[in-house]
């Protein structure tokens, strides 16, 4: 394991090691990780390290005609070398690669590449982990039992959830529910889930964004935020009372909140998060905000993961027409909150210790001049 002054040294002079996972083979993981990158200026932040193949690479590199797309080989993470992309051969075998197609082969190679990234992640090789768009239904067909990489995630962490937020440069947004049906949202909202949503959040907002006093709007579930019960219950039953406990606990949480006019009106700049109740609940108003710039964030793990806010887009995988800009703002992300968590473990563990002073004698001369 690598000492503490030594990554400090390594962070210092930009080289935080940045793991890549390359999503669905068929899709536009690999395309917008080689957009992101292909800028040489972004080498001078991190040494990224991509899960992959070079047959793969080269495979997509004359598809979209990106034949300046330059990279390395090496043999694992440990032999990465800076200033360069680095690609790490996870497989040896050809991979036959059906452009915007949906199968097993896409999500075959998407879990053996998220699979070397996180094991090297838990063990330390790479800093953090930002991951390319997977196909959940072509990740069921090779029987990964997770809803998305948040779930998987928290499994690898031993924690039953973990909390998703999108992030831009002008919202923070986070989910009570995520990857679940719309007919299983209602009884999932609890007060003990809202409430310990609205906690990680707020610890999030802290330790990751470095925002001391942090505001959080809440929504409400129903239309109306529930019209005082006329439109449902659950505002009443679980939102308010989440809402309470949170205040109680020193948390400035305030709503519910109707989520219809919320992004319209003046209310959003005056909060430094917002807490949706579901996934389209939250994402739809974000992605037609931020769709170029957001980025998936997990936040409540040990760890540091984030994602483009998009999906695999089969509709144009190899048109060679998809924006880098998401998984650029991923990558840029990763970096900034990895450094601002070593920067806060670097300025509590070295806390000053006060000496006593020296106690004058009492015939000690004062000098008035």
């Amino acid at each position: 394991m690598e000492k503490k002054d030594q990554k400090k040294e390594r962070t210092s002079r930009g080289d935080v090691r940045i793991g890549i996972s390359i999503g669905d083979v068929n899709g536009i993981g690999i395309e917008v990780t080689m957009k992101a990158l292909e800028d040489a200026r972004m080498l001078n932040d991190c040494t990224p390290i991509i899960y992959g193949s070079q047959k793969l690479f080269s495979t997509h590199k004359k598809q979209l005609r990106m034949n300046n797309f330059n990279y390395t080989v090496v043999k694992d993470a440990e032999s990465a070398r800076r200033k360069k992309i680095n690609i790490i051969d996870v497989w040896d075998e050809d991979v036959e690669v059906k452009f915007g197609e949906t199968n097993e082969t896409g999500g075959k190679y998407a879990f053996l590449s998220l699979e070397a990234a996180t094991s090297d992640l838990a063990a330390g090789k790479i800093d953090v982990l930002v991951t390319a768009p997977i196909s959940k239904e072509a990740m069921a067909k090779t029987g990964f039992q997770f809803p998305g990489h948040t779930e998987y995630l928290a499994d690898m962490a031993g924690q039953d959830e973990a909390l998703m937020l999108m992030i831009s440069s002008t919202m923070k947004i986070g989910l009570v529910t995520s990857h679940i049906a719309l007919k299983d949202v209602s009884t999932t909202v609890t007060a003990d889930k809202v409430l310990a949503k609205i906690s990680a959040f707020n610890a999030s907002l802290k330790k990751d964004f470095g925002i001391q006093r942090p505001k959080i709007a809440v929504f409400g579930l129903n239309p109306h935020a529930g019209e005082n019960g006329k439109m449902g219950t659950e505002e009443k039953e679980a939102i308010v009372p989440a809402i309470g406990r949170a205040q109680n606990d020193g948390i400035f949480a305030y709503g519910p909140f109707p989520a219809d006019g919320f992004f319209g009106s003046s209310s959003k700049g005056k909060y430094d998060g917002v807490l949706a109740m579901y996934h389209d609940q939250g994402l739809a108003a974000f992605k037609a905000l931020a769709f170029d710039e957001g980025v998936n964030f997990t936040a409540g793990l040990p760890i540091i993961r984030t994602s483009p806010d998009h999906g695999t887009a089969f509709d144009i995988a190899g048109k060679n027409t998809a924006s880098g800009d998401s998984m650029r703002q991923a990558i840029y992300l990763a970096i900034d909150v990895f450094r601002k968590h070593l920067f806060e473990k670097e300025i509590t563990t070295n806390v000053l210790v006060s000496q006593p002073r020296e106690r004058r004698g009492r015939d000690t001369k004062r000098n008035d001049n």
